[in-house]
């Protein structure tokens, strides 16, 4: 099936025999291909240091396909068109000379997309093999997080990229920004007088974010533990949510107004001194627990542990953000392992009217919410106040919500994330992609808070498998008079 909607390509999958491509990747290619959205002329090249018969790993993706697409959604005709566009590729991606047998290879494809689902030490060295095989000037390339573990070590990454590839050919992916409902923040805030008119400190008390995982590190204790939950999560994935949350509306849709914009809010937010840690940032590690009836180990007791880790696996903090909009508005921020469900929601709190004319005793109820969920169900939902109905309520309230949910509105399955981004760099638009300035500013605020806990020498607290993490956590929105919302 041709499709006009991209240009034809080679897309290069550096990596694809690891958990990213076998899970998430080649699904997402699937899908797209299944949607009539990839050309008829474009190929997926399958590269990895692995060395047997090119069939044998053919065949195991196309067993992990089996696995990781609902039964419903796999098509035979599809299918076998799709295992015909794969080419499967042995090469060390730091050997220069496996290069030039990969440009052969090419033929005369137009343009290259090159997907680097491999640790970030190695993109230097692929981008200069792709370089000097003549590769660069018709090649994309789409960098996979964590971009270095610090300030420093994330421009050294950038720098090596840069090298040889201009920030316009240069997409790095934060998942999170493909999902439907962030994509929805945009139009939600700027389509509609509603919000966008409300959506400042004069209406707004108080903004959560939460993006919570019920499962533990599943095997990757090597990274994990180097990484911890802060650099895993905070400064990218929640980060970029509260910059779409914050950010001042764009002059336009364009790529770079719409980062422009992020980045302000990057470079406006607080920084937290090591004195004020205590108060304002929570680093918790799980201990052993429960989750769905089932008993979990502690992050100490996982396979491969260092008895003596002091990595985090659950933060929670409080941020400001010093602009007009956003002057007195506190931001909570959580994230963590082991966590009672698995939850990403942002919960905008709005202010109550300055006049109360209800019974003293419905005034606990009052409350404006809006709620954005990422997942398990994407959508959103307004919690707005009205008259319980019947003779005898009188003027009694209840909250109730409006509530839109993209996959009962759209009647039809929601496209992955993945699935968003591989098409947009194909597309060669770079609006959900993220800049090398929104990385530097993430960090550098992260790092800050890494320096103060080195400095004074902070252990995380422990918390059970299967709650909401420590009881820290808790007193941080507490001592503002507030709770987590929908904490059970």
């Amino acid at each position: 099936m041709a499709s006009t909607a991209v240009e034809p390509c080679a897309f290069a999958l550096f990596g694809a025999l690891g958990d990213l491509a076998l899970r998430k990747l080649f699904p997402a290619l699937y899908q797209l291909d299944r949607a009539g959205l990839l050309h008829a002329e474009t190929r997926i090249l399958a590269l990895a240091r692995e060395s047997d018969e090119p069939a044998t790993h053919l065949a195991a993706i196309g067993e992990h396909l089996q696995r990781h697409v609902p039964a419903s959604e796999i098509d035979a005709a599809v299918m076998q068109r799709f295992m015909a566009r794969l080419d499967y590729r042995s090469m060390d991606f730091l050997q220069a000379a496996d290069y030039p047998a990969l440009a052969d290879r090419l033929g005369p494809v137009e343009r290259l997309i090159a997907y680097f689902a491999t640790p970030a030490s190695v993109y230097g060295a692929i981008c200069a093999g792709l370089a000097q095989s003549g590769l660069a000037e018709r090649t994309r390339v789409v960098l996979e997080k964590p971009i270095g573990h610090d300030l420093g070590s994330s421009r050294e990454v950038n720098d090596a990229v840069a090298l040889h590839f201009p920030e316009n050919r240069t997409y790095r992916i934060d998942h999170y920004l493909g999902k439907e409902t962030v994509q929805n923040l945009i139009a939600l805030r700027f389509a509609n007088s509603l919000f966008e008119t409300q959506w400042n400190q004069n209406h707004i008390s108080h903004v959560e974010i939460t993006v919570a995982e019920q499962v533990g590190i599943e095997g990757r204790w090597g990274y994990f533990d180097q990484a911890g939950q802060l650099r895993d999560m905070i400064q990218n994935h929640l980060l970029q949510l509260l910059c779409l949350i914050a950010m001042d509306p764009p002059s336009d849709l364009s790529a770079d107004s719409i980062r422009d914009e992020k980045v302000k809010v990057l470079k406006a937010l607080a920084p937290i001194t090591a004195e004020q840690l205590g108060q304002q940032v929570v680093r918790g590690q799980y201990i052993a627990g429960g989750i769905l009836g089932k008993s979990v180990p502690g992050y100490l007791e996982e396979d491969n542990a260092n008895a003596q880790s002091d990595t985090e696996t659950f933060v929670a903090l409080r941020a400001e953000i010093r602009n007009w909009r956003w002057s007195g508005v506190p931001f909570y921020l959580r994230t963590g392992k082991r966590m009672p469900q698995k939850l990403s929601q942002i919960v905008i709190h709005f202010k109550e009217a300055p006049h109360y004319i209800f019974s003293p005793e419905q005034r606990p109820l009052i409350s404006n919410r809006l709620i954005i969920r990422l997942q398990p169900d994407e959508g959103i939902s307004l919690q707005v106040m009205t008259k319980d109905q019947g003779l005898d309520k009188g003027m009694q309230l209840r909250s109730r919500p409006l509530q839109l949910s993209f996959s009962d509105s759209h009647g039809s399955r929601i496209p992955d994330a993945y699935e968003r981004l591989l098409l947009e760099v194909m597309k060669g638009n770079q609006n959900l992609f993220v800049r090398k300035d929104e990385i530097e500013y993430a960090w550098k605020w992260c790092d800050q808070l890494i320096a103060g806990w080195q400095r004074q020498g902070d252990s995380p607290k422990p918390y059970a498998a299967g709650t909401w993490g420590p009881m820290a956590a808790m007193a941080l929105i507490t001592r503002d008079g507030r709770s987590w919302y929908g904490d059970l």
